[in-house]
């Protein structure tokens, strides 16, 4: 079970190497990488010098033989620190079986569904990155499909593992794991919030106060 940092900024990637947390990488995706105002070309290779996991790309070119194009082309910009996330549509899930095959690191993003999960596991990917907020938004119930998807993952023994996002608060986080998430990527702001609540403040002054 590990923690990965859901942001394309710099800044957010040195203050989570700085706090030992979320070692396990960073999440990208294209409104993230919006928000920086830098191509994929400047931040993934900048983001992979400030923090020790892996970084994913979330492809988005417009056919596959560019999608293909473009995750040669990020992979070779830092060699064995970038993975690829991968938009979770049947031509998409041929590639990614593809690329798993050569041994690159995979992950199937915006996946709704066990059915989607189980095509994912037949495509050798390394993660899946079901959407537990908007989930819950959209379907009704996002920490359901997370059971759900567990259970195909469970009942079919392979190696592809849950990476949950789109967690808005420290309370849902906790409630994905608990549902069967293998992992969480979480914006910096929740794994901040969840490093406080009012009762250890409260405390800490009364000890504080003790000590006086």
């Amino acid at each position: 079970m590990s923690l990965m940092l859901d942001s394309a900024l710099l800044e957010d990637a040195r203050a989570s190497a700085a706090l030992g947390l979320a070692q396990a990488g960073i999440t990208t995706n294209p409104t993230l990488l919006a928000k920086t105002g830098l191509t994929a070309e400047t931040v993934i290779p900048a983001l992979c010098d400030a923090h020790p996991g892996i970084i994913f790309h979330q492809l988005a070119s417009k056919t596959v033989a560019g999608r293909e194009a473009e995750a040669w082309h990020i992979l070779s910009l830092r060699p064995g620190r970038i993975g690829l996330k991968i938009p979770c549509t049947l031509e998409n899930l041929a590639m990614a079986k593809r690329f798993a095959d050569q041994g690159v690191v995979t992950a199937l993003t915006t996946i709704f569904s066990p059915a989607q999960v189980y095509l994912a596991l037949q495509a050798g990917a390394d993660f899946i990155f079901p959407y537990v907020n908007r989930s819950t938004r959209l379907l009704g119930d996002g920490l359901a499909l997370i059971r759900q998807m567990r259970a195909v993952i469970d009942a079919d023994g392979g190696h592809t593992e849950i990476a949950a996002a789109s967690i808005k608060t420290p309370e849902e986080a906790v409630d994905t794991i608990l549902a069967g998430a293998h992992h969480l990527t979480l914006p910096l702001s929740v794994i901040q919030a969840m490093g406080h609540h009012p009762l250890s403040l409260q405390t800490i002054a009364e000890f504080d106060a003790a000590g006086q």
